[in-house]
């Protein structure tokens, strides 16, 4: 192509460019000049630019000065019509026409769930009688969730059937004891504090456990616990009973009335069942009692020197009594009218 035709083809497309673009009336028509004139694909301008590759070398200089040029021009009537349809429409958000008297759309706010909620409480609760907050992971070994608590293999709360084993890891990765199981509670926190830190010891640990339990108005298979533990020397069950009863007059009323009854658990002697006056009876809250003298030597403690006591209460019962809640099972519901209430 000599460069006469080719600055011709140039003349010519910027002059259908100009007319085009100044003739475009809306946003729609604007975007479909710009395809046509400058698509990165298919525009006339590209390909009249494969056009510069067939004009003699030693033109090339003139015709690529000539090239950018036009394209210039093309690319300056596309921003003034993109602006001439700017002015015409005016801005997106006129002052004119608002009406600061009208009210706004009201906003949803949301809020914790109730669980939550008791949960901060009872962490606030406790912190005040002096226990700092620990945590550990849902997904425990055979040592931490049984062996160091006291409960032999033999025992029939390691039964498969109680318990919600893992027998592939997690995440891919084999567990340093298997089979790993989703820890059934929270008593694994104390072995892994007392474990790294050195008597006296005194901490709350609050968080989710499992066991294959069937779901009812007070069951759940997945809920949370609080766990607290006490270890220092000269620690009696007074202190644990003169604890739990701060605690339940903190976290309900001061007519609340708790009562012990004795049990037993593998990891506390003697043990306590916990329970709570509601609606002119009891509920069972959760177990305690004094840290058996065989965790204390499985964390490396001489219980000759130190004792402690430790407790476990169920944190939705704990909610339910707080606010009345007569099935715990709503609390999983995800029913937006009945958790707004609280």
């Amino acid at each position: 192509m000599s460069l006469a035709d080719f600055v011709a083809e140039l003349d010519a497309l910027v002059r259908d460019a100009t007319a085009a673009f100044s003739a475009v009336g809306d946003a729609a028509e604007l975007e479909a000049a710009r395809v046509q004139f400058l698509g990165a694909k298919n525009g006339r301008l590209k390909t009249l630019q494969k056009g510069l590759g067939s004009v003699a070398k030693a033109d090339k200089p003139t015709a690529g000065k000539r090239f950018n040029e036009v394209k210039q021009s093309i690319e300056s009537a596309l921003e003034s019509a993109s602006q001439r349809l700017t002015a015409a429409v005016g801005p997106a958000t006129d002052a004119r026409w608002v009406d600061p008297t009208v009210p706004g759309a009201p906003m949803r706010l949301g809020r914790l769930h109730p669980i939550t909620q008791t949960i901060e409480e009872l962490k606030e609760i406790m912190g005040r009688l002096g226990f700092s907050v620990a945590d550990g992971p849902e997904v425990e070994d055979p040592r931490h969730n049984f062996e160091a608590l006291n409960i032999p293999p033999e025992h029939p709360a390691r039964d498969p059937l109680e318990n919600f084993y893992l027998t592939g890891g997690v995440a891919g990765e084999a567990c340093p004891l298997s089979p790993c199981l989703l820890r059934s509670q929270t008593s694994t926190v104390q072995i892994r504090v007392m474990e790294e830190t050195p008597p006296p010891v005194r901490i709350i640990s609050c968080g989710r456990v499992y066991r294959p339990d069937t779901a009812d108005a007070t069951h759940y298979p997945m809920f949370h616990q609080i766990e607290g533990l006490l270890i220092d020397r000269d620690v009696t069950m007074a202190d644990l009973k003169s604890t739990l009863r701060l605690f339940a007059r903190s976290a309900f009323a001061a007519d609340v009335h708790i009562r012990f009854r004795p049990s037993f658990f593998p990891f506390t002697e003697p043990s306590v069942e916990v329970d709570m006056s509601w609606r002119d009876g009891w509920i069972e809250m959760g177990g305690a009692g004094m840290v058996d003298p065989n965790v204390l030597r499985a964390v490396g403690y001489d219980p000759e020197e130190y004792t402690g006591f430790a407790f476990g209460l169920g944190i939705e019962r704990i909610c339910a009594r707080r606010h009345g809640i007569t099935d715990i099972r709503e609390l999983y519901k995800n029913d937006v009218r009945f958790l707004h209430q609280f």
